[in-house]
């Protein structure tokens, strides 16, 4: 039990499903209902198949039937409703189901097949039997009054319009909103650790940790650096050793690392660790300047290589106390993307590109190559000296992602798709890569900057715009692309 007395109860992403029909059709047209019920296990099966759990209600065809599911779907903590309009439904008979469970909507408006067979089904002699059989594909006819009704209450709904066949592209965008919605889930139930305080006079990362529990639904954990380094005392020297070890598999250690510099950050790479599990964090961003207090400095200076395994490990680290961007770098987690802090760096306009990158932790995870570990003589902008990390993202299509305040007392994400490409870096110990877009270098740096991103952003692999902006629409913030 926990100390509240309530029980623990594990918490998974889920959908719920339910075919919205009208029974007094059921004993008009026979075989219709049968028929609707097997358009409804259908969807069932194809959900099921992209990796989804899904509450199933069936068919709801009056308005008593609608109360009981909005029950249900409540009482099994259901992330998302998918709303089959099987045939011509009464709006009461769907208004009710999403009232009560009060998740995001997306109703589907999916046809059995791309056309009705006009020439077989004029043959039909049978009048009734024909408006059965026109029944059976008439989904369209109703999602303007459930739109409609919708609208009028204040709920919002999405569409996704096409076939049932699993290979039309109304599946694409289907798969699209399930991952949006384990996004979603994954941010609402994730523990974001804040450790420090912000680099002074950084005045655009500056957030509203209230406005980001609204958004994300983020529990937020404020951790003592002091707590770090009194973890760093009670590592003992064989686990240390063993860190060490991780190190070189994990990094291309550089001849000129001093063997003290690499105990120093496995050390402190243990007790970030262990920091993690005991405050169950699934993010942190940090930055404090330790002056005054040699342990806090020895930890402080010590971390990258700690935060760039954390961050492979979906565990995203961001430095300059950067809360917004650390957000963005774990919806790219979510996502199956990555997410790597990044800055812009320098623009080659000889070969059109952009260089983006960052001091400290990187996400080694999608590196190109496997990341280096050189010694720096200075922290550049900061205390203190020792490892960093040098390496750039994986060559291919990328997404830019910044998690921004719009000054209208709501975050929004901005967002650009573009590629990494292979050329020649800056080798100063830093992650740092070559951007092109198609709007080209002078045009995107524009585009970007007029649309209020902080100066970090985060980048993943893969093009992902579309399921940001879905997932954007389900925390009803905007999305504004640049490219």
């Amino acid at each position: 039990m926990t100390p509240s007395g309530l029980a623990s109860v594990p918490q998974h992403h889920r959908v719920g499903l339910f075919s919205a029909g009208l029974d007094a059709y059921w004993p008009q047209f026979n075989g219709l209902r049968d028929r609707l019920d097997s358009y409804n296990r259908r969807i069932a099966a194809q959900l099921q198949s992209l990796g989804t759990e899904v509450v199933n209600l069936g068919l709801i065809d009056n308005p008593e039937k609608a109360a009981a599911a909005g029950h249900a779907f409540r009482q099994a903590d259901v992330d998302l409703i998918f709303l089959h309009v099987a045939t011509y439904a009464l709006s009461s008979t769907v208004l009710p189901v999403v009232r009560r469970a009060q998740a995001p909507v997306i109703l589907l408006n999916l046809a059995p097949e791309a056309a009705i067979d006009y020439a077989a089904f004029n043959q039909m002699r049978d009048r009734t039997a024909m408006t059965g059989e026109w029944l059976a594909h008439c989904q369209a006819c109703s999602v303007p009054e459930i739109s409609n009704v919708f609208q009028r209450c204040g709920i919002a709904f999405h569409q996704v319009t096409g076939l049932l066949d699993a290979r039309d592209a109304a599946w694409s965008e289907i798969a699209g909103w399930l991952a949006a919605s384990r996004a979603a889930h994954a941010m609402e139930h994730n523990r974001l650790g804040l450790m420090g305080h912000y680099y002074s006079g950084m005045l655009d990362i500056y957030s509203d940790l209230t406005l980001h529990a609204k958004i994300f639904g983020s529990h937020i954990e404020i951790v003592e650096v002091d707590e770090l380094s009194a973890l760093r005392r009670e590592v003992d020297r064989d686990a240390i050793a063993a860190r060490v070890a991780l190190i070189h598999e994990a990094f291309d250690v550089q001849p000129d690392c001093p063997p003290a510099e690499l105990e120093r950050a496995a050390r402190t790479s243990l007790a970030l660790d262990r920091l993690v599990e005991q405050h169950r964090l699934g993010a942190l961003a940090y930055y404090y300047k330790g002056t005054g207090i040699a342990e806090n400095e020895d930890t402080l200076t010590s971390i990258i290589v700690g935060n760039s395994l954390l961050t492979a490990r979906g565990v995203p680290v961001a430095g300059e106390f950067e809360i917004k961007n650390v957000q963005a770098m774990k919806i790219l987690h979510c996502l199956g993307a990555g997410g790597s802090f990044s800055e812009f760096y320098a623009a080659d306009f000889n070969d059109d590109v952009v260089l983006l990158g960052h001091d400290g932790p990187g996400h080694i995870a999608i590196a190109s190559g496997k990341p280096k570990i050189r010694p720096l003589a200075v922290y550049h902008g900061k205390l203190g000296s020792g490892l960093s990390l040098e390496m750039s993202v994986q060559h291919g299509p990328v997404t830019l992602l910044s998690v921004a305040e719009n000054g209208k007392g709501s975050l929004q994400f901005v967002v650009a798709e573009g590629e990494s490409v292979p050329g020649p870096i800056l080798e100063i110990g830093n992650t740092n890569s070559r951007y092109r877009f198609p709007l080209g270098a002078r045009t995107f740096m524009q585009e970007w900057n007029r649309r209020g991103a902080a100066h970090h952003c985060a980048i993943g692999v893969g093009h992902r715009h579309g399921e940001l902006a879905q997932l954007a629409a389900l925390l009803g913030i905007a999305c504004e692309r640049v490219c």
